[in-house]
């Protein structure tokens, strides 16, 4: 069967062992990022099983009705909005989940925490400009470290803010605050007291109809001043505009920044990107060798298992 493996424009996915699980079998591995359903789905003509490296391909209907050959998409990881698994079902293409890991995400994040903080990226960049120590930062310790969000990745981050000296507030779910609460961490009234109160607010929640937009831009202005907002999340959380608006407003605000409405960025010129105050990463978060072993092996094991008749975990299948 044709196997394609869409958007790996790091040319890294050939390159990993577990892409020995597809040995003998007809693959194509295409490097460029197409958007357009058309275009895409001249691509993807002869596709008859389609393997997507998280979301980074937008699953629609428009380009399904447009593949007559598809049978399968094997996701890596979970599915999420970047896929119409409805419309998937309509059109008879079988949908295998993966798995996933909170780690190399969370890692990351903490990376970007501590970078934002301490004012890294722009010293470094200082420095290749013959500079010396031009700007000063500040220490996770003794800090307030906000966590939305207290699910796998929310849970690591406040272990590792409680190693660094720290104090853990977490806003989210009833069932998520009582649990942070059992665990020893505080948990906030209400959303205004988590803003107000935190020098570090990080994203840890899932994109759903309805996350979508759920920081607003009077929670973002209500914060300390001086105080960073960390989204290795989605940026689709935050109300659409708010975060670049009360960057440029003049709030004393730092942003650390691994997600983006629009993805890939390719433009220098992007605006985010000019900010003094914000440190971008290009959506690194699950982006790692062993989390890519762990993605892919379990996305190929579900091909093979598709092409020897025994379909796994398979999110719809009536389709069968």
């Amino acid at each position: 069967m044709k196997i394609t493996i869409p958007d790996d424009y790091q040319h890294v996915v050939e390159k990993l062992d577990c892409f020995s699980l597809l040995k003998g079998q007809s693959v194509q591995v295409l490097s460029l990022s197409e958007k357009d359903p058309v275009k895409l789905a001249k691509e993807l003509q002869d596709t008859e099983i389609l393997v997507l490296t998280r979301e980074r391909t937008e699953i629609t209907e428009e380009l399904l009705s447009r593949l007559s050959k598809l049978k399968l998409i094997s996701q890596t990881g979970k599915i999420s909005n970047h896929l119409d698994l409805a419309a998937c079902s309509k059109y008879g293409v079988a949908v295998a989940e993966g798995i996933g890991s909170p780690v190399a995400p969370a890692e990351l994040t903490w990376l970007l925490l501590m970078n934002t903080l301490r004012k890294v990226p722009q010293a470094i960049e200082a420095m290749k400009a013959g500079k010396w120590q031009v700007n000063i930062g500040s220490t996770v310790n003794g800090k307030t470290i906000g966590i939305w969000g207290y699910g796998k990745i929310g849970k690591r981050i406040a272990a590792y803010a409680k190693v660094f000296g720290a104090e853990v507030l977490i806003w989210g779910s009833e069932h998520s605050r009582n649990e942070a609460i059992t665990d020893g961490f505080q948990a906030a009234a209400n959303k205004s007291e988590f803003f107000e109160t935190a020098d570090v607010v990080t994203l840890h929640l899932r994109l759903t109809p309805q996350t979508q937009g759920i920081v607003k831009e009077s929670d973002l202005m209500s914060m300390k001043d001086g105080a960073c907002l960390i989204n290795t999340a989605r940026a689709e959380l935050i109300e659409t505009g708010a975060l670049l608006r009360v960057l440029k407003s003049g709030k004393n605000l730092f942003a650390g920044l691994d997600v983006y409405e629009d993805e890939p960025v390719y433009n220098p010129d992007f605006e985010l990107l000019k900010m003094e105050n914000v440190v971008c990463t290009p959506h690194l978060g699950y982006v790692e060798k062993s989390g890519y072993e762990l993605y892919f092996g379990k996305a190929f094991e579900n091909v093979i298992q598709f092409i020897e008749g025994n379909p796994v975990n398979i999110a719809n299948p009536e389709v069968l």
